[in-house]
């Protein structure tokens, strides 16, 4: 395999040998005695495959994709065999490959692709999304393995195979229109792509259970399946559901919080074909799956789906390639849409799956808004009140039913406050942080160093007392406790998140994001700080508070049961969507002004982070790639990367931020020119490195 020019320093062995043995040298493997290594490494001028000859008595392990270890420029390095051929062109002799870590053919053809498609679309390095991807090994779990055969070779496993009906029951997907179809469709063996807005998220006929119809008509197929979730109570959920229409051992658990052995053995009964269904958090959109069939993703606007080491995928992304390279059915589903679903139903390429306004009716909660005309009439003053009258109310009636769910924004007690006098921020004296209580008898203490402030003094005005400027869910807790004497109060936040709740008439008060489930649906749901949400300096603050909302709303009754939510932010186009229960038209909405705006998800962004002068080369550099191949970007920046209370971020002051807003039909050649540029930045080693990210969630 040919080279670029290396670096002096790593000439010999980047140039690659010839498979003829050198003088001295081990006896070579008589076929294909050159193993194309890629090696671990995060530089990504070194993202490419190296030549390595394979010694004869390494040639019966040293399979494409088996673990190695290998010199390079005087280190031990780790790596994949990528392939084997019977000759290397790069016309010197080739250093042996140091040793073979393990037999186990972890990196099969399909991830090699895999990564490669996803490594481009960020212009991130092989390596990284491999890191991602392929489990650390276990040594145990192998040898565990070892008596069953040989690893990569067992049989898939065993599944009913398809006729024309499923042969299982789908009847939660009859609620749906298309819904019948798309299982019709997959139970068949085809490859149909849908949008699904749930409705319910509880119960047997809960986001779960259609997950796992859809899945058993895809095993009903013959072919396999991938699910991913946001977090481990999502996970739980939809595995539970998976086996209760298939064997538990035809599905998998990848999830790093279960630790290295389980993962590792799931992802080995995965590639083994012993396990035909791979359910997980991030980390499972690479499963091996044999003959795969479909890709499920479950709630794609969650943060939690970007992984947060490079190159920052996004699980929705790398499902979106993994189906079309292999030809799978793939499903987006969630209680909202996000705006990058929605670009994709607008275009045509997934078809969207909803109910019926006459079924919608009868299986949601009804809204209530009191911030709307009817109820300002009735109740000036429910504007200002945390908790308004209708609130109250209608949790007092509800708890004789059943669980009543409060959502706020914020955690811990009072996570913000301001001086008495002027209505300042209270800052830490330190390092100019909010400060914060964490208990009606706390002393502040700074959120960022935590250094605690007992004897604070404003320093515009001079004053040394503090008011609560927000109540987060301890100190919401506290005031519900009070106002329903006699009713439990649960608290799910933080280090404390629950994943379920009895039946039982109790206060659930709950931060975003940390809703229980129960079992029976909450009787009501009061969903407090929505202005909170709706405010906050992002681009997809509207969309986000949307999607929580609808989240939470799912968790309540039907109407018909009694079901109501009470929420309490200004009348505005989210809070519309609530109250007539259409997440696909405001997203629809959403798109349509931001396509008018140019902004993501109608056009992609790269944000370019780091020190003022690598980030000017940087982008420079790109920029003149980019001209000599006809492409003009819009560009902003660079600009000083701030906290989000407007302070110098913690790193030097001197980082800056660039965003590139980059045209779908030319985001192929940009991200390679990205990549590209990144790489020789990286070679020359002459200034610090620059941070690069594709569609991040949080740069705008």
């Amino acid at each position: 395999m040919s080279h670029p020019t290396p670096e002096p320093l790593q000439l010999s062995l980047l140039q690659g040998f010839p498979a003829a043995r050198p003088a001295g040298g081990p006896e070579l493997a008589p076929v294909r005695p050159v193993a194309r290594v890629l090696i671990e490494s995060p530089l990504p001028h070194l993202d490419r495959p190296f030549d390595y000859s394979v010694p004869a008595e390494l040639d019966a392990d040293a399979r494409p994709g088996v673990r190695v270890r290998v010199k390079f420029s005087g280190q031990e390095l780790g790596g994949y065999i990528l392939d084997r051929a019977e000759e290397s062109d790069a016309g010197q002799p080739l250093v042996p490959l140091h040793k073979v870590v393990s037999p186990v053919a972890v990196l099969t053809p399909a991830l090699q692709e895999l990564a490669r498609r996803v490594a481009a679309r960020y212009s991130g390095t092989v390596s990284d999304v491999l890191r991602v991807a392929i489990p650390p090994r276990v040594v145990k779990v192998e040898k565990e393995l070892a008596g069953a055969g040989p690893v990569g070779s067992g049989a898939a496993a065993e599944v009913p195979s398809g006729g024309g009906e499923p042969g299982f029951s789908g009847a939660g997907w009859t609620h749906y229109r298309n819904g019948a179809a798309f299982l019709r469709h997959l139970a068949s063996g085809g490859s149909p792509r849908a949008a699904v807005s749930a409705m319910q998220g509880f119960g047997p006929d809960g986001w779960p259970h259609l997950v796992a119809q859809a899945v058993a008509a895809v095993r009903q197929s013959g072919r396999g399946a991938v699910v991913v979730v946001p977090d481990y109570r999502d996970l739980d959920r939809v595995q539970a559901a998976l086996e209760d229409v298939l064997p538990a051992d035809d599905v998998a658990r990848l999830t790093a919080d279960d630790g290295q052995t389980p993962r590792y053995r799931n992802y080995l009964r995965v590639l083994t074909g012993s396990a035909g269904v791979a359910v997980g958090t991030r980390s499972a959109a690479y499963a091996p799956v044999q003959n795969l069939g479909l890709v499920v993703c479950w709630d794609d606007g969650d943060d939690l789906h970007v992984e947060q080491r490079a190159p920052y995928a996004h699980t929705r992304e790398v499902l979106l390639l993994r189906a079309e390279q292999e030809g799978a059915a793939c499903l987006l589903a969630g209680h909202a849409r996000s705006t990058e679903v929605q670009r994709l139903v607008e275009a045509g390429w997934a078809m969207p799956v909803e109910a019926e306004r006459t079924t919608l009716r009868g299986t949601v909660a009804r809204v209530r808004n009191t911030a709307d005309s009817f109820e300002q009439e009735r109740d000036p003053l429910a504007r200002l009140a945390r908790l308004p009258g209708a609130a109250w109310r209608t949790a007092k009636e509800a708890l004789e039913r059943g669980p009543v769910l409060v959502q706020v924004a914020r955690a811990g007690y009072a996570p913000s406050l301001a001086c008495e006098t002027c209505r300042e921020p209270a800052r830490c004296p330190s390092c100019q942080g909010p400060l914060a209580v964490a208990g009606s008898a706390a002393v502040p203490q700074c959120r960022w160093c935590s250094t605690p402030a007992p004897a604070w003094r404003c320093v515009h005005c001079q004053g040394t007392r503090l008011r609560r400027g927000a109540a987060g869910v301890l100190r919401t807790a506290e005031e519900l406790g009070r106002a329903f004497p006699g009713k439990a109060v649960v608290t799910s936040s933080g280090q404390n998140v629950k994943a379920t709740v009895p039946d039982a008439g109790a206060l659930v008060v709950a931060t975003v994001g940390a809703e229980p489930v129960a079992q029976g649906g909450y009787a009501a749901a009061l969903l407090l700080d929505g202005d909170s949400l709706l405010r906050r300096e992002n681009l997809r603050a509207g969309e986000d508070a949307v999607r929580r909302w609808f989240n939470a709303a799912a968790l309540v009754r039907p109407a018909a049961e009694g079901g109501m939510v009470v929420i309490t932010a200004d009348d505005t186009a989210a809070v519309g969507a609530l109250l007539r229960w259409d997440p696909a038209g405001y997203a629809q909405r959403e798109l349509a002004l931001r396509a008018e705006l140019q902004l993501p998800p109608a056009v992609r962004v790269a944000a370019v982070t780091g020190g003022s002068t690598a980030v000017g080369h940087f982008t420079d550099s790109a920029t003149r790639l980019l001209a000599a191949e006809g492409v003009e970007l819009r560009i902003a920046g660079p600009a000083p990367l701030l906290h989000t209370a407007g302070v110098p971020s913690a790193g030097t002051e001197s980082d800056v931020r660039t965003l590139m807003f980059i045209p779908y039909a030319q985001a192929a050649a940009v991200t390679r020119v990205l990549r590209a540029a990144k790489a020789a930045a990286a070679a020359k080693r002459t200034e610090d490195p620059v941070q690069l990210r594709l569609d991040g969630l949080d740069v705008l």
